[in-house]
């Protein structure tokens, strides 16, 4: 496996993001252009891509909130966001298809969690799809059930990583 050089985010990378999250989620599930363009300038601190041969391959971005709960608001509301807030949640972790099954996922979602830890936020918060749910236990995620989410008209479950 080659090494990601994972480093924040910037304006300058919003369309190779926008164009890797559009391969990545169906079309109701996945961030509009503005949306991420949104996310980029609200929590710059916690919007990081991974790099490998100078491409970008993948990123990994969320919010800081007060609860652990990501409500569907959250995602549309970045107001709501709270630099300070003691929980970092997960808006999405994703890795080009013909790059995923390698551990890029892994290190991004690593890179977070030390992050999180050196900022002392108190866990991460996320919602995923069923078959995901093993992938985030092996980083002491607990799943906490069905989500309230209709995000995109699909299921999902509620996971929480407490440091």
């Amino acid at each position: 496996m080659k090494k990601l050089f994972i480093r924040n985010a910037t304006i300058d990378d919003l369309d190779i993001v926008y164009n890797i999250e559009a391969k990545c989620f169906p079309e109701a599930e996945a961030a509009t252009y503005d949306a991420l363009k949104e996310r980029l300038a609200t929590f710059p601190e916690s919007f990081f891509v991974a790099e490998l041969d100078k491409d970008v391959i993948g990123f990994v971005n969320g919010c800081s909130t007060d609860k652990p709960e990501l409500p569907d608001e959250l995602y549309h509301d970045l107001s709501m966001h709270n630099p300070d807030g003691a929980y970092q949640t997960v808006f999405g972790l994703d890795v080009l298809p013909k790059y995923q099954h390698n551990g890029y996922a892994s290190q991004l979602m690593n890179h977070l969690i030390k992050v999180s830890k050196e900022r002392n936020k108190k866990g991460i918060i996320l919602t995923c799809k069923d078959h995901l749910i093993g992938f985030y236990e092996s980083f002491g995620y607990k799943h906490l059930g069905v989500s309230n989410s209709t995000h995109g008209d699909a299921k999902w479950n509620d996971m929480l990583l407490e440091f």
